[in-house]
């Protein structure tokens, strides 16, 4: 919408409109009625809304929250989490250091997810051995932990090549994008 290009759900955000006429992120983009496309990143967000686009695309006035940009990231970090969870339950994810670089060091890994507040030495150590895998630091150990239904600080998860780590990636390049990374 506001660039442009041409978005799927594998690369941009849906938002639609409530009844009221209120703006929301549809991250699951299987809202009913007319939707309009966004590529993740806080910048194009607040571009759109100065810009009216929002208005234009739905041919509508719009009500935009004052926090939609806070709701968007919140929302894309519990999408990345939940598909990290199903992961878990799925078998397709291992936790520790020593699993996980038995995962990576295996060739079987499709993502190593480190928590970005975890040691430093593990992180760059596994990072290392990672080779192909896709490395993400988007959480915090606390924030592992809970997604994964964990008691204990969770610093290092392993994803096994998959449908589960196709979909933990997608969203997470969709939040890395909103919060500005590469």
């Amino acid at each position: 919408m506001a660039t442009g290009a041409e978005l799927t759900p594998e690369t941009g955000l849906r938002f639609a409109l409530s009844p009221e006429g209120e703006l929301a992120p549809d991250f699951s983009a299987k809202l009913p009625g007319r939707g309009a496309w966004l590529t993740p990143d806080r910048a194009l967000l607040d571009a759109a809304l100065k810009k009216g686009a929002f208005a234009r695309s739905f041919k509508a006035g719009i009500i935009a929250p004052a926090d939609l940009a806070d709701r968007v990231e919140a929302g894309l970090a519990k999408q990345a989490l939940s598909a990290l969870g199903l992961a878990m339950r799925a078998g397709d994810a291992v936790t520790g250091f020593e699993k996980v670089r038995a995962l990576l060091t295996g060739g079987s890994a499709a993502a190593l997810v480190n928590a970005a507040d975890g040691g430093e030495d593990g992180r760059r150590k596994l990072a290392n051995a990672a080779g192909e895998a896709a490395v993400v630091e988007l959480f915090s150990e606390a924030e592992l932990a809970a997604a994964l239904g964990r008691d204990g600080p969770t610093v290092h998860v392993g994803l096994k090549a998959g449908p589960a780590a196709q979909r933990f990636l997608k969203e997470a390049r969709r939040l890395t994008g909103f919060r500005g990374g590469a």
